[in-house]
């Protein structure tokens, strides 16, 4: 274990930060003399592989092939979609106009 002063990891903070990280290496940094502080590396967590990472944290419920609704609920839900369209007339006239094919506006 490397002896630091505190002035001089002052000045070389990051540059002992990143030797610890990638070299493992330990530092007291002192202060007058005095161990203040220890500059130790992270324990290291073992990689855990991307899959499988989610296992058993969801659960398979019915049949996930089949449709999400049932065939007579599509029929509701284009009827929806019909009634809530807008349209010219409950727009008062205020609609955008539908252009003329040949004609620009600039």
């Amino acid at each position: 274990m490397a002896r630091v002063p505190a002035t001089e990891f002052k000045a070389k903070c990051l540059e002992l930060m990143d030797r610890v990280a990638e070299r493992r290496e330990t530092f007291i940094i002192t202060k007058r003399g005095k161990a203040v502080a220890r500059l130790v590396p992270m324990e290291r967590k073992a990689e855990e592989s991307l899959f499988g990472r989610l296992r058993g944290m969801a659960e398979e419920v019915g049949d996930v092939t089949s449709a999400a609704a049932p065939a007579d609920a599509w029929d509701t839900l284009e009827e929806w979609d019909e009634l809530s369209a807008p349209s010219s007339s409950q727009a008062g006239g205020r609609g955008r106009k539908k252009r003329r094919s040949g004609s620009r506006t600039r």
